[in-house]
């Protein structure tokens, strides 16, 4: 099968540090090796995560195979040249200090069409949905984004025809008593109307009037006692 590769040189970390990351994702598909490197702690795990997108990017692009029907091939780090630097020690003594480097490659290829229809049968019983690379859920995600964008600028007016016409809408219903300014005028009404009745301008309550006619008719009951005796002295 084709085989793509990515290479990384002169990164400064020995080769035996970067060989222990690489063996954790050789033989592995893309998707799994990418979340072994996201959570492993050793330090050559973030240069090898990039190179690794190297090699798919490349294999995308030059070979035009999708991303989920790649695996990590081979990996290795290759012995690059050492830097050498002096420490001063004890005695006027100097020790050397071996600055280290290395070349990383990574190689990705192809799953073989038996192993493709086995992982695409064993996806289907499971119920899984069919796997999409990364790089094609992000495209997806961005058209979407610019659709939604597209759509919300024209819910207002983008032009200055439209936006006379709007102008020329609000107003219209000003004019006919619809806009704030006859909201303002029925509140203005209302407080006055609240303020005489407090005043008293306004018509009696039934309370008032029914208090009116129990004082009238205890009043006359009152007057009628008071003139029977008067008149039986009289007489007498």
């Amino acid at each position: 099968m084709p085989e793509t590769r990515a290479t990384l040189r002169y990164l400064r970390t020995s080769p035996p540090k970067v060989r222990e990351v690489l063996r954790l994702i050789v033989g592995r598909d893309v998707d799994e090796a990418r979340e072994i490197l996201r959570f492993c702690e050793r330090g050559p795990a973030d240069p090898v995560m990039k190179l690794l997108d190297s090699a798919i990017a490349n294999a995308e692009h030059n070979d035009h195979v999708p991303e989920d029907e790649l695996y990590v091939a081979r990996a290795y780090a290759d012995q690059g040249p050492t830097l050498k630097r002096w420490r001063p020690r004890a005695r006027g003594r100097g020790t050397r200090i071996r600055k280290r480097t290395c070349h990383v490659t990574v190689i990705v290829a192809r799953f073989e069409e038996e192993e493709l229809e086995r992982r695409r049968r064993r996806d289907a019983a499971a119920g899984a949905p069919a796997r999409v690379s990364r790089r094609r859920r992000v495209a997806a995600s961005r058209r979407r984004a610019q659709a939604e964008a597209h759509d919300h600028e024209h819910e207002f007016p983008t032009t200055e025809e439209e936006e006379i016409a709007a102008q020329d809408e609000f107003e219209a219903e000003l004019d006919e008593g619809l806009g704030p300014d006859a909201a303002d005028a029925a509140l203005a009404e209302g407080e006055g109307e609240a303020v005489a009745l407090a005043e008293g301008e306004g018509e009696p309550d039934e309370t008032e009037d029914a208090s009116d006619d129990v004082s009238t008719d205890v009043a006359d009951e009152a007057e009628g006692g008071d003139a029977a005796p008067g008149g039986e002295e009289s007489s007498k």
